[in-house]
């Protein structure tokens, strides 16, 4: 009886853990995927924080503020004459939206969802190529690209623990997957 008890608060614990590491995922694709369709609100607070006036050209900025000045005028510039390709950063925004539910799955059947896990960590590692080559061909700085890298390196850790912990589950839950 007590080795039962122990499972079981064994498992709540694991099922705890991996719940609140899937929460923090959700809301992290959520932030990040809502935070795109205000993107040219969102630098012209940047570059009011920053100093930067949208009066003057970006090429009076150097390093960073120089770059952040070169990004809002040229969102601002293309919204103004051809506010259609700001289209493709909704598809952007909506896409984490849609892959936060997908983690709903694996908020309430972690076992039988980890190939959520499995996703996520190929989508973290798509991110490296994609930043350093289509980065490189559309002239972004390579610091930039870098950081863009990073949300691969830091997206990997909770998924690397979500993984480690459902397969402490699994295995204490003695679980058989079905054929199909």
């Amino acid at each position: 009886m007590k080795v039962n008890e122990a499972i079981q608060i064994q498992e709540k614990k694991l099922i705890l853990k991996i719940r609140v590491l899937v929460l923090f995922y959700i809301f992290a694709l959520f932030f990040w995927g809502i935070t795109a369709f205000p993107i040219e609100t969102e630098l012209k607070i940047i570059c009011g924080l920053l100093g930067i006036s949208l009066d003057v050209s970006p090429d009076v900025y150097t390093g960073f503020t120089g770059w952040i000045a070169t990004v809002t005028n040229g969102v601002i510039d293309t919204n103004h004459n051809y506010p259609f390709l700001s289209y493709g950063t909704d598809w952007l925004a909506f896409s984490h939206l849609v892959i936060a539910v997908a983690f709903v799955g694996l908020y309430v059947k972690p076992v039988r969802n980890i190939w959520i896990v499995y996703f996520a960590m190929i989508a973290c590692a798509g991110v490296i190529p994609l930043a350093l080559i289509c980065g490189t061909i559309r002239g972004l700085p390579l610091w930039w690209r870098l950081i863009d890298c990073s949300f691969c390196v830091f997206g990997l850790i909770p998924l690397y623990f979500l993984h480690v912990y459902i397969k402490r589950l699994e295995k204490l839950i003695d679980y058989t997957p079905t054929k199909y």
